[in-house]
């Protein structure tokens, strides 16, 4: 008779160890840093000193209904010096709170940091429109403007999401995207259809991302690497055929028919909500199709279970029959169609033409919503409307006058950008196959 000497699983504890102990008293086992409390501490500050000391004396007001509403609401009216006070005294009690739980070593829960986030936003606004020439913004437009122009960062997120999942890094979303745009514009003059250019907005996406993974997975390129030289080759190319040949007959390849808004009677007026969910162009009610069926598929399929069983351990999941590198090619693929999809937006929803450089930089801004939004489509959506937030924020209060300068307002998209990745997404773990190949044997 023989005897089998067992041990505990890697990541797991035996009930008597000092890990198990600190569990059971409700001490977590991660290690807590300091980067969330000072974070918000820091952010808490500012607040109190720029929105609420130095607060301006007029009266905010946000408009809550349009006049295409079925039913009108009333203007909400916020005295800017109190109401930014008020919130600003919120923001350091939360701050504080961060900080005793990190003294009880104690991690932040989830919602501290999005309530911190959503009461920051608020007193910004306050303070931003109370000391404006013209205190008053339509809150509804702002918000309906933050979700259309998110529509593309959405997208590109999404694709990041399904490439990173499987373990590629997807740092092309930026070419994808202006590929979209660009055939989405030729083939939307030259067919004179809209629905054709977005379907060539998808294949022009997806050629983009079988380049990536070609060179990523095949033969074992650096990820980040080929997807810069492939943001600079879709760059200069659409450049050089937008300055030879759009420019030179814009009647004949550069006027593309677009898509008009699809209103749904009566949902449609209801405020705030009607213009976002029911009076979208199609790639906008896309949008939302493409957030839940990504979700649905990742985590509610046997297909997601393998995608994410490639990102995680590819050596496992190829023991157990699945083939790692063709999952990676076919889902780099069908990320690049998706980033495609979003990129129609600019030429077929946004304005009606191709321009140079027209995503500007939009997709490195969905590389971060979905760093933000932790590898999640749920969590990247939300992110993107945050980005898409900060940029209809910075056009609307130039516009009302805001004695903010115009230049601050302009950066303000990348600096939510920098804050969310670098402070107030906290600790995020990407998957651990993330862009390393895979050799089989």
């Amino acid at each position: 008779m023989s005897t089998t000497a067992t041990s505990p699983l890697p990541g797991k504890r035996e009930p008597g160890t000092p890990q198990a102990a600190n569990r059971s008293q409700g001490v977590s086992a991660k290690p807590v840093t300091w980067k969330t409390p000072v974070m918000l501490a820091l952010l808490a500050l500012v607040a109190f000193v720029f929105f609420g000391l130095l607060g301006p004396n007029q009266t905010a007001e946000f408009g809550i209904s349009t006049g295409s509403d079925f039913f009108q609401l009333p203007a909400l009216e916020v005295p800017a010096f109190l109401g930014g006070l008020v919130l600003s005294v919120i923001l350091l009690g939360l701050a504080a709170y961060a900080v005793f739980l990190k003294t009880k070593a104690q991690a932040a829960p989830a919602w501290l940091p999005i309530t911190f986030t959503v009461l920051f936003v608020a007193a910004f606004l306050i303070w931003v429109v109370g000391g404006a020439r013209t205190p008053s913004i339509s809150l509804a437009g702002l918000i309906a403007g933050s979700v259309t122009l998110a529509v593309p960062l959405v997208f590109g997120s999404l694709s990041g999401v399904l490439c990173e999942r499987v373990g590629v890094v997807n740092i092309a979303i930026e070419g994808q995207l202006l590929g979209g745009a660009f055939t989405a514009a030729m083939v939307a003059t030259m067919t004179r259809n809209p629905f054709l250019g977005l379907l060539a907005a998808a294949v022009a996406g997806a050629v983009v991302s079988m380049v990536l993974a070609l060179f990523s997975i095949k033969y074992l390129v650096n990820q980040i690497i080929v997807g810069v030289v492939l943001n600079v080759l879709v760059s200069g190319l659409t450049g050089f055929l937008f300055s030879t040949v759009m420019q030179a007959n814009k009647a004949q390849f550069n006027s593309p028919v677009g898509l008009d808004n699809i209103e749904i009677p009566v949902l449609s007026g209801i405020p705030i909500l009607g213009p976002i969910l029911f009076k979208q162009s199609l790639v906008g009610y896309l949008m939302y199709v493409a957030v839940i069926v990504v979700w649905l598929g990742l985590f509610k399929t046997k297909w997601g279970l393998r995608v994410r069983a490639v990102g995680e351990h590819p050596q496992a999941a190829d023991t157990l029959g699945i083939k790692v590198n063709a999952t990676r090619f076919w889902n780099v693929t069908i990320g690049g169609a998706i980033a495609g999809i979003g990129g129609s937006f600019f030429t077929l929803v946004a304005i009606d033409s191709f321009t140079k450089e027209i995503s500007g930089g939009r997709g490195f801004i969905a590389l971060a919503a979905l760093i933000f939004g932790r590898w999640n489509p749920i969590g990247a959506f939300f992110a993107a409307l945050l980005f898409g937030f900060a940029d209809n924020l910075q056009s609307i209060v130039t516009i009302i006058g805001t004695p903010v300068p115009s230049q601050f307002m302009a950066m303000l998209p990348y600096l939510v950008t920098v804050f969310a990745v670098a402070g107030l997404v906290g600790r995020s773990r990407p998957p651990a196959a993330s862009g390393i190949p895979y050799v089989k044997g």
